[in-house]
């Protein structure tokens, strides 16, 4: 029976690293569900970093839209399973349904939410199920100024509701904060025990 573990921080809190590290402490047989494109020479560098940090006998498979059809590639004897990042995911899904100023957009993003939270409760309950751990990583995206436009606010909310629904479900929840890594789920535990 797979655990589910999620981490979640900052840009460039160290929350990648760290989820890489939980990976490899859980198994050698890892499969890297990475959901960034490439879109210009920034990116290109940034997951070349990435790609170049992780060890050579992970599977790396891409994922920038659909992670659930990915999944079906995921072989037997994995250990486990490790996406990076449900953020990018839902922008990239978010941006797919196009500008804000069209009409009707707003009920689009409702609709893309409920799709996106259907995908995640399946993902999650195939893990249960599954032979291997499921790590998914995600960015904390409410700590910061509400954003000014509507494209920022939907991608905000969209995001702090699907962090949400996952934390629920995972038996592991970590906040990384300048590289440090604390299991919020053990204190939210612990606090409700008095």
């Amino acid at each position: 029976m797979g655990r589910i573990v999620l981490v979640t921080g900052g840009a460039r809190s160290g929350k990648s690293a760290f989820a890489e590290t939980l990976a490899a402490r859980r198994g050698e047989r890892v499969v890297y569900l990475a959901t960034a494109t490439i879109g210009d020479a920034e990116m290109e560098e940034r997951i070349a970093r990435h790609r170049a940090r992780r060890p050579a006998g992970w599977v790396t498979l891409e994922a920038p839209l659909d992670i659930l059809a990915s999944l079906a590639a995921v072989a037997s004897g994995i250990e486990v399973v490790l996406v990076d990042c449900l953020a990018v995911w839902a922008a990239n899904r978010l941006l797919a349904i196009g500008e804000p100023a069209r009409e009707g957009w707003w009920g689009q993003v409702a609709t893309l939410e409920r799709a996106l939270t259907q995908e995640l409760d399946l993902l999650v309950t195939t893990a249960l199920v599954a032979a291997w751990d499921l790590l998914l990583v995600t960015n904390e995206v409410g700590f910061g100024v509400v954003p000014p436009t509507e494209l920022g606010r939907a991608y905000r909310d969209l995001l702090g509701r699907l962090n949400q629904v996952v934390a629920s479900r995972a038996d592991e929840v970590y906040l990384v904060v300048a590289g440090l890594a604390l299991d919020v789920k053990q204190l939210a535990a612990e606090t409700q025990r008095g």
